[in-house]
């Protein structure tokens, strides 16, 4: 028989709680990790909003030859002046934004989560998921094992 079928050995040590870890202190790390999966989205859509206006205003060089070619020079002076290369709010640029949500939040809150983890399950990652996943499983089933 294959061992992928038949493994029922528990999730590996790096997933398991620690002794004496409470299922309160394993629930709040879990909420924790999915509060940091939240701002990874959120920086990650950062990133999208910071490449869309990026692309936006290199795009504007097009609309403006366009506008030149029909005979629009004082629309396109318009836009080239007012438009191409603004800021996108006062004094920032999108990659200052991103440099500012890094150092003031991102990186504050991947610290904090990584020291609490640290001091509560022995810097283990995905306890709350892990057991999650070893009580879901259907033990002994093909593409149910607890590891790779």
């Amino acid at each position: 028989m294959n061992n992928e079928h038949t493994d029922d050995k528990p999730t590996d040590p790096s997933h398991r709680r620690p002794d004496g870890v409470s299922d309160t202190t394993v629930r709040a790390l879990g909420a924790l990790s999915e509060a940091l999966e939240t701002v990874e989205r959120a920086r990650g859509s950062l990133y999208a909003f910071h490449q869309l206006t990026g692309g936006a205003d290199l795009k504007l060089d097009e609309a403006l030859e366009q506008l030149r070619a029909a005979g629009h020079d004082a629309q396109a002076d318009l836009l080239e002046r007012e438009i191409v290369g603004r800021n996108v709010i006062p004094g920032h640029w999108t990659f200052q934004i991103i440099e500012a949500y890094n150092t003031h939040y991102y990186q504050p809150f991947t610290d904090i989560e990584a020291r609490i983890r640290r001091e509560l399950l022995d810097g283990r990652r995905h306890v709350y998921e892990a057991e999650m996943k070893e009580t879901r499983r259907t033990h002994g089933r093909p593409g149910h094992t607890p590891g790779p």
